[in-house]
């Protein structure tokens, strides 16, 4: 699949979230456009989770542009989700081995990239770990912050909810 390299896409010029965090909102807003339609070429091709991708793609490079990855974690509860993360870490120019043997990973692996943090699929532990992120954190006085995505289908594992009630306890 030819990739559309000229000057006016600003997708081909991202290699990292320190890219993003140059943008200004008018060039968010065309990159977001470029990645919608850079997940349906390439998702149509390899398989994999489009509707949830194509739901995060402000959400994935405001956290991005706000928080300063990797030193910050990302937590992604609904790994399947995490495919703008991918494109925006690095990992655009591998995309069309999504899923494939000796590919990227359809979900975050801590091994593919320093970007993520924490190795999940789609199982509502991203409260707790970043619960213990975030403890581990302050007892070692280090200063970075912790971000848990999370959605409502994640909250019916119930781990979420089990999280905040242990977070009580350790204050």
């Amino acid at each position: 699949m030819a990739e559309k390299r000229d000057k006016t896409y600003i997708l081909y010029n991202i290699k990292s979230p320190e890219d993003i965090r140059k943008l200004d909102i008018p060039s968010l807003e065309k990159l977001a456009e470029e990645i919608r339609e850079f997940l349906i070429e390439r998702v149509s091709v390899t398989g994999g989770h489009l509707a949830s991708n194509l739901g995060v793609v402000e959400l994935t490079l405001a956290l991005h542009k706000v928080f300063r990855t990797p030193r910050d974690k990302i937590i992604w509860d609904v790994g399947h989700q995490s495919y703008v993360h991918k494109i925006i870490t690095g990992r655009r120019d591998r995309f069309e081995t999504l899923r494939q043997f000796g590919g990227i990973s359809g979900f975050p692996k801590s091994a593919e990239s320093e970007y993520d943090s924490f190795d999940t699929g789609h199982s509502s532990t991203s409260v707790s770990a970043a619960l213990g992120y975030a403890r581990a954190r302050d007892i070692l006085n280090e200063d970075y912050s912790v971000v848990a995505v999370i959605g409502d289908g994640a909250m019916t594992g119930g781990m979420a909810f089990e999280a905040e009630r242990c977070r009580a306890f350790t204050q």
